[in-house]
């Protein structure tokens, strides 16, 4: 998979990882591909909510040694 910008937001607790995903999403082309690891335990219902309202494909979503990790696809076109 081409991850085409990567976002590290470990350490930070809900809701910062949200606001700066959100964030650096403003600065991706619609189509490409975000990484976010995260080491917030609520961060995976809040990236699940996140992708469905803002209309973001969550193409990966999974936890390793305490660290969340979530592949984003920005939408071909705005969530209204």
């Amino acid at each position: 998979m081409n991850i085409d910008k990567e976002l590290d937001v470990r350490g930070l607790n809900c809701p910062l990882p949200i606001l700066r995903t959100k964030q650096a999403l403003k600065g991706i082309e619609k189509g490409k591909v975000l990484k976010v690891t995260s080491t917030d335990p609520g961060s995976v219902k809040d990236f699940q909510a996140f992708a469905t309202q803002t209309g973001c494909e969550l193409l990966e979503s999974g936890q390793l040694e305490g660290e969340y990790v979530f592949v984003l696809r920005m939408p071909l076109e705005s969530k209204t």
